[in-house]
C-alpha cells in the first residue's frame, strides 16, 4: 500500500491533534441560480499576498461547496465573538440555513453575515480534491473590515482569541 491509500494515523488522533491548533472561524457564502448557500469553516488559510489568493476546504459533497464552484464566486464572513449563534446556524447540515433572513449584499456579489469583521470577497481560481475534502482556492477580489474580537475555535469549542502585549518567547539560542 502506498502512503497515501494506508492510513498512517488513526483518524481520530489526527482530529485530536489538530484540534489543538486555534482558528478563527468564517462562515462562506455564495449564491447559485438565486438561491443563497453558506456554511461555516475553521479550515481558511490565506496562500498569497502577491496576488491576494486563500483557501478553504469543504468536506466533499457540501451544497455550499458545489454552489461555489458551479457559480465560480463566494465571500469569507469572519466571525466576531458575538456571532457564535451565527456560527452554530451556519453548522447546521441540510437546513436551509437563510430561512427568516434578510440578504444584506453589502456592496458584493453575494449575500454576506452583516457585522462579520471581515468580509474577502473571491472568484475560485482552483479546485483540488484532496482525502475526504474539497479545497476551493480563491482569488481575492476586495476585502472589507470594521473593528472587533475574533471568534475563535480550539479543541472542538468555541474560544476567545487574546492578543498578547509581549515579545514572543524564542524556544532557540
Amino acid at each position: 500500500m502506498s502512503a497515501m491509500t494506508a492510513p498512517l494515523v488513526d483518524p481520530m488522533a489526527m482530529r485530536q491533534a489538530m484540534g489543538r491548533f486555534a482558528t478563527g472561524v468564517a462562515v462562506i457564502t455564495t449564491e447559485e441560480d438565486g438561491r443563497p448557500h453558506g456554511m461555516t469553516v475553521n479550515s481558511l488559510t490565506s496562500v498569497s499576498l502577491e496576488p491576494p489568493l486563500l483557501l478553504v476546504c469543504f468536506n466533499h459533497g457540501a451544497r455550499t461547496a458545489e454552489a461555489a464552484v458551479s457559480s465560480g464566486r463566494f465571500v469569507v464572513n469572519i466571525l466576531s465573538k458575538r456571532q457564535q449563534a451565527i456560527a452554530l446556524r451556519f453548522a447546521a447540515r441540510g437546513e436551509d440555513h437563510f430561512a427568516g433572513l434578510d440578504l444584506d449584499y453589502a456592496g458584493h456579489r453575494v449575500p454576506v453575515v452583516p457585522q462579520a469583521l471581515a468580509h474577502l470577497e473571491c472568484d475560485v481560481e482552483r479546485v483540488v480534491e484532496a482525502g475526504d475534502h474539497t479545497i476551493v482556492l480563491g482569488a481575492v477580489l476586495g476585502a472589507t473590515m470594521r473593528e472587533g474580537e475574533p471568534l475563535g475555535f480550539y479543541g472542538g469549542k468555541f474560544s476567545d482569541i487574546q492578543q498578547h502585549g509581549h515579545e514572543p518567547e524564542h524556544w532557540f539560542f
